[in-house]
């Protein structure tokens, strides 16, 4: 039986988080398998006889619903009785609930709707199937609302009018497909502190993070409680929510005395404000929910700043791997960025195992790309219909996804398929910029229009960078030229890659002609513009080394001025042209606009604005349109990261997937000691020796220029005097 068939919804007028319930009586006696297969244009939850049926949350997961939807499936022959509930409760979630930094509703369709196909097989063969017969019924939803922005508010006793099912009228996505990768509950998080303040009770969790609280009442009777989350508190201790712009970020609960878990909502927060009762030790438990990812790497040093900055990214990648790459869990976004994702996306490919979550990703890009004529890459993703298009910011900096992840994917986990799945994504997406140049100057090969540049950069205004992006614009189109070109030639695409490969060289061109002047200054002169045209665009020479000298003094003069694009490269350019120093001296800053200065005013998660939290502890919510803009867990500026295990440990890749590696540690005496790994490759450091123990051929280039060969084992190397001995 085919899910497409028995898709059913209500016949309720639509309400805003509203949540429908179906329930069906099912007859079972000598099974000897039974799977239930179901999906959702929504969100869903399935119980049987009462119990959850599987763990993961927010199913069937957040797809590009025009032409893309998964299904789960589920062994439950253990759960069966000779008389059985089937319970399903249906939300709106990304599909028609309020989503967006706009607000809307019915995005993708006018109503949710549900699939379901039960199959037992009997002890003799014979299969029954269970599905949209007349056996099912709408029962009583003691949801009043459901929403990711809002919350949920849920109310056991209220009386509410019962809907009947009705065959679900509206699109159904052409590619059904199974899958495994779920966001689930991972980690219980222990209250810290509890204050109470006036009438209302303030809980710190000592974390922010994305999750959400469970209530157990177990102690009263008919209680009726609210829980507002917020990421801080104002001065005077109450919760700051400010910068939750629309979101309520809300669990209200009427009128229960059994245990409740939110189903079809998360936040991010630290702190939750309880109101309507006192608290009382194990009414509430926070967990911390992400994707199925694998941990794959760990640090830690003598210096606590050091290891707390690597714990907050650690955290921004928890709190923002949820079904597609977020920018932040908290305010009314919560959207799959493509900027925000590539620019985290190699420091969190050490941090965990990401592949299955790139490959989930990758897809959504096709899928919404393909909407589209122009070949472009919205930058949020799935991208509703007609949303988010070559508009203001659609392009540059974030669209390069496309091109910049299946590459890392390569590297990290050694396999081209990306490259060969994605390949026509990327030529299209590349197609697409060079249609561009010209633009609205007319600078032939070159993309000159609006774009939002190095975002949210310190030490100029965002509307400046946004103005004068050309310098990372362009660099962009110059990497995704080079990506190309490899790929391209990885593939045995000759034709292709001379095709790029001239352009690579006609945009560098006309890049340094537009940008860089003869005297290595950039003409748009911000650290961001300096440190792209180095990462991406100028090659070795009198010029490069020219540009390099001037931002190096820039970076002496003014300390890191970077955003979401130029953060990830500034301490590996400088590793990289021998200035150690300075790039711990900007990983160990504490002034404003550098990663200490937020671990000094608390963070446990990095920031979306380097001055989210002001010297003067006020909150900077400048507006962007009409809203404020400011968040307290948002992974971009967390691509340091990758920095710690490529440079402090030296962990990088000579083959693809490490099958051959280097490790070139990186020292700095105000860290002190250091140890951590990646998989099977760890190294350590103790001030005077250094430990490696390698699972593949490995080059080893120790501070002082020496080179070692080695191949598997275990190895210590002194520092000083450059002596190997296999252990």
């Amino acid at each position: 039986m085919e899910l497409k068939q028995h898709f059913i919804t209500t016949n309720r007028p639509f309400r805003e988080g509203a949540v429908e319930v179906f329930q069906q009586n099912i007859s079972t006696q000598n099974v000897k398998k039974a799977t239930l297969t179901i999906t959702a244009l929504g969100l869903y939850e399935v119980e049987l006889n009462g119990k959850k049926v599987g763990d993961a949350l927010f199913t069937p997961g957040f797809t590009y619903y025009p032409r893309h939807l998964y299904f789960q499936n589920y062994d439950v022959k253990g759960m069966l009785n000779a008389e059985n509930i089937l319970t399903v409760y249906l939300a709106q979630g990304w599909y028609c609930g309020r989503f967006t930094f706009n607000n809307k509703v019915q995005i993708y369709g006018k109503c949710p709707a549900v699939s379901w196909v039960l199959t037992v097989e009997d002890q003799t063969g014979m299969h029954r199937y269970y599905s949209d017969d007349a056996s099912v019924k709408a029962i009583a939803s003691p949801y009043e609302y459901a929403g990711f922005y809002d919350g949920e508010v849920y109310n056991q006793s209220r009386e509410q009018e019962i809907f009947r099912p009705v065959k679900f009228t509206g699109h159904v996505p052409e590619i059904i497909e199974e899958s495994t990768l779920h966001v689930r509950i991972r980690e219980e998080m222990p209250v810290q502190t509890v204050t109470k303040h006036g009438d209302v009770t303030i809980l710190d969790y000592g974390q922010n993070f994305a999750g959400i609280i469970c209530i157990n009442p177990s102690k009263m009777q008919d209680i009726q409680l609210k829980l507002r989350h917020g990421e801080i508190l104002n001065p005077d201790g109450s919760l700051y929510t400010a910068n939750l712009r629309k979101a309520k970020a809300e669990t209200v609960y009427h009128k229960g005395s059994g245990i409740y878990r939110p189903r079809f909502t998360y936040m991010g927060f630290r702190y939750v404000e309880l109101s309507g009762v006192e608290y009382e030790d194990g009414l509430l438990t926070a967990y911390a929910i992400y994707s199925d990812m694998e941990r794959t790497g760990y640090f830690t040093c003598d210096n606590p700043l050091v290891n707390q900055l690597y714990s907050n990214q650690i955290w921004g990648q928890k709190s923002n791997y949820i079904e597609v790459p977020t920018d932040c869990p908290q305010r009314d976004e919560r959207m799959g960025y493509t900027g925000d994702g590539h620019v985290f996306a190699h420091t969190g490919a050490y941090n965990f195992n990401t592949e299955a979550f790139w490959d989930k990703f990758l897809k959504d890009i096709r899928y919404s790309q393909e909407a589209n004529k122009e070949g472009y890459v919205a930058p949020t993703l799935p991208a509703p219909p007609g949303e988010q298009g070559i508009g203001f910011m659609s392009m540059l900096g974030w669209g390069n996804c496309v091109c910049i992840v299946p590459e890392m994917l390569y590297w990290h986990f050694g396999t081209d398929r990306y490259i060969r799945e994605y390949y026509d994504c990327m030529k299209r997406f590349v197609e697409c910029e060079i249609r561009k140049m010209g633009g609205i100057l007319g600078k032939k090969d070159l993309w000159i229009q609006p774009s939002l540049g190095d975002w949210l950069a310190m030490g100029r205004d965002v509307k400046y960078i946004a103005m004068h992006n050309g310098p990372v614009s362009n660099a962009f189109i110059v990497n995704d030229l080079r990506i190309m070109v490899w790929a391209a030639t990885l593939l045995g695409k000759t034709d292709d890659a001379e095709k790029y490969a001239a352009q690579l060289e006609k945009t560098r061109a006309a890049y340094i002609k537009a940008f860089v002047k003869k005297d290595g200054t950039m003409k748009d002169d911000y650290q961001g513009a300096y440190i792209m045209a180095l990462k991406m665009v100028i090659p070795a020479g009198d010029l490069r080394n020219k540009v390099y000298t001037n931002l190096t003094e820039r970076i002496r003069r003014d300390g890191m001025q970077t955003g979401f694009f130029a953060t990830e490269h500034i301490l590996p350019l400088l590793a990289d042209n021998g200035d150690d120093r300075l790039a711990f001296d900007l990983l160990l800053d504490e002034r404003c606009g550098g990663w200490m200065y937020q671990i000094k005013a608390g963070a446990t998660t990095t920031w979306e604005r380097w001055d989210a939290l002001r010297p003067d502890g006020t909150v900077n919510e400048t507006k962007m349109s009409t809203d404020n803009m400011v968040s307290f867990n948002h992974y971009s500026f967390g691509s340091v990261g990758k920095f710690y295990y490529q440079y402090i440990l030296g962990i990088q890749p000579i083959e693809p997937g490490f099958a051959k590696i280097k490790i070139k540690p990186h020292i700095d005496n105000r860290i002190g000691a250091f140890r951590g790994n990646y998989k099977d490759i760890h190294v350590s450091y103790n001030g005077e020796k250094l430990h490696l123990s390698t699972p593949a051929d490995t080059t080893v280039i120790l501070p002082d220029g020496t080179v070692h060969e080695v191949s598997s084992g275990n190895y210590i190397f002194s520092v000083k005097e450059s002596v190997n001995e296999k252990i």
